[in-house]
């Protein structure tokens, strides 16, 4: 221990011999101090990761049915990923392989979510893309399955949507991990 080290260590010791605390229970305070800091720091940075790619100044009408009304309009695969947070198989989807010149939109409420070119072959078994229409979708922590994961909702129905994982390609590297069930397709106009 360097000379400078020894007097601070020192003084410390003196210190909590004044206040009647061991050096065993100062360090007790230490690590639940930092444990505690630790824990803030990691919610702060997950705060900070479920609003990066969410730029949302816009207020949309929010879409509000009942379970009822939802089952009327959606089919049985729909209802149950759409409000029950349910997942399609990997590589069942229509839009896994679907690469044509359009939008997605939310099979929900028609809200647009995913521009064409935004669309990319990620392997995973699902529709994934690197980035969403700005201010179509939130992005809510997901602690299911003992996971801690990103779920992407739609803005306008509160739909469950898939999630968002940081191993995407530039330039957002984010994989948006999308449902084909939550999702419609509208192609672009053909331009002549």
């Amino acid at each position: 221990m360097s000379g400078l080290l020894k007097y601070h260590f020192s003084v410390l010791c003196n210190y909590l011999n004044q206040l009647n605390i061991s050096l065993s229970s100062f360090s007790l305070i230490v690590f639940y101090f930092f444990l505690f800091n630790s824990s803030i720091l990691s919610q702060n940075l997950l705060n900070q990761k479920s609003i990066k790619n969410s730029n949302q100044t816009k207020q949309l009408k929010k879409v509000k049915k009942t379970e009822d009304e939802w089952k009327k309009t959606l089919s049985p695969e729909e209802f149950r990923i759409l409000r029950e947070k349910g997942t399609e198989r990997a590589f069942t989807g229509k839009y896994d392989g679907h690469f044509e010149d359009g939008t997605y939109l939310c099979t929900g409420c028609d809200n647009p979510l995913f521009k064409s070119e935004t669309k990319y072959r990620s392997g995973c078994g699902w529709p994934a893309f690197y980035d969403v229409v700005p201010e179509s979708v939130e992005e809510v922590e997901d602690k299911s399955f003992g996971m801690n994961r990103i779920e992407i909702i739609c803005k306008k129905c509160d739909g469950h949507l898939g999630h968002v994982f940081e191993d995407g390609p530039n330039p957002t590297g984010l994989r948006y991990c999308i449902n084909s069930a939550a999702m419609d397709f509208k192609p672009n106009d053909k331009k002549e």
